[in-house]
């Protein structure tokens, strides 16, 4: 399975997207709403996906809730999961409610052949514009409470959970699409108020997969956490000890820029410790990194080896029988909610 997961223009696959989807540097595609018009178109989306790739592959997407749900009409309306402590009346009703989102959207994404979710968003609900209402809450043990729950439902399905953004971006406001932020509190801070939440997932084997944030935290190291093998290699997998896959962010996002041109990005990213990287919303960029990374993908090391092997992990996950009643249990819960 190769190291970088892209996107596709439209409902259709494009003629130069079949091509793509072939090459031994792609490993995986993740959606966005421009690819949605129904059920069935999206189910023949994925059809055609696979068939054209032709090999193990990664189909995913963002669907937390709230602002970020890709697949709108047809789908079950996932509440922020912000306003999930908001409507709950004790701390029974607000699990029992997160673990409804993450069975019916696992469910649904599930019985459409799509591998997984970019969820759950673990970050606090500090000062961050681009996080916000995207976060359970605006501290650690709530978070770690609701996102647990939440992970349940999405392997009450057999969905994987992916957690993001390590190891914080709630603390800083400026939104990493768009510009860079930096992050000035010193480790241990950092440590105790938002690596928390991803120390005790790990801790529980909750997490399968792990998005670090295009954040600088300049006390710590001066690269973003997805560049860093600090952050990566010796922060995450040997201090917490997390063995599953970590996906860059999207390195068309400005937070990604300070690595370099779109080659240098994707080589900084694997090299510091993550498994796949992802390139969305600049097909050129996609283009670069498929020529850049093919004699790494030929020469294949050890290292290569191994992260092939924990995002395979991810894949062909097959949806349980027997979860109708569970599934329209959630829905109903869901949809009591009022409208948000």
């Amino acid at each position: 399975m190769g190291p970088l997961m892209l996107d596709c223009q439209a409902e259709e696959l494009l003629p130069e997207e079949k091509e793509k989807l072939a090459h031994p540097v792609v490993g995986g595609v993740i959606l966005f709403s421009r690819n949605y018009h129904d059920k069935p178109q999206l189910c023949a989306l994925i059809k055609d996906i696979r068939r054209y790739a032709n090999k193990p592959l990664l189909i995913a997407v963002d669907h937390e809730g709230g602002r970020v749900q890709r697949f709108r009409e047809g789908f079950t309306a996932i509440p922020a999961m912000g306003d999930i402590l908001r409507h709950a009346k004790s701390e029974g009703e607000s699990a029992a409610l997160a673990h409804a989102c993450g069975l019916a959207l696992a469910v649904e994404l599930k019985t459409l052949d799509i591998d997984f979710s970019f969820a759950p968003v673990l970050d606090i609900n500090g000062v961050s514009q681009v996080i916000g209402d995207r976060a359970f809450a605006d501290n650690a043990k709530d978070v770690v409470r609701l996102a647990a729950s939440l992970i349940d439902g999405l392997k009450t399905a057999n969905m994987p959970a992916i957690g993001k953004h390590f190891p914080g971006h709630g603390s800083v406001a400026p939104d990493s699409h768009i510009a860079l932020p930096l992050d000035e509190r010193d480790f241990d801070e950092i440590k105790h108020t938002d690596m928390v939440v991803f120390e005790r997932l790990i801790e529980r084997e909750l997490l399968d997969g792990v998005m670090p944030a295009h954040v600088i935290y300049n006390q710590v190291c001066s690269e973003p956490a997805g560049f860093s093998s600090r952050w990566l290699k010796q922060i995450l997998k040997k201090d917490v000890g997390f063995s599953g896959a970590v996906f860059s962010d999207d390195l068309s996002m400005h937070g990604a820029s300070v690595a370099g041109g779109y080659v240098e990005r994707a080589s900084a990213a694997l090299d510091a410790g993550c498994d796949m990287v992802l390139a969305c919303n600049n097909a050129k960029g996609a283009e670069q990194i498929l020529d850049g990374l093919e004699r790494r993908i030929a020469q294949q090391s050890q290292e290569d080896s191994l992260k092939r092997e924990r995002v395979m992990k991810l894949y062909g996950r097959v949806l349980p029988a027997g979860l109708r009643e569970q599934y329209e249990s959630a829905v109903t819960l869901i949809e009591k909610l009022p409208h948000l």
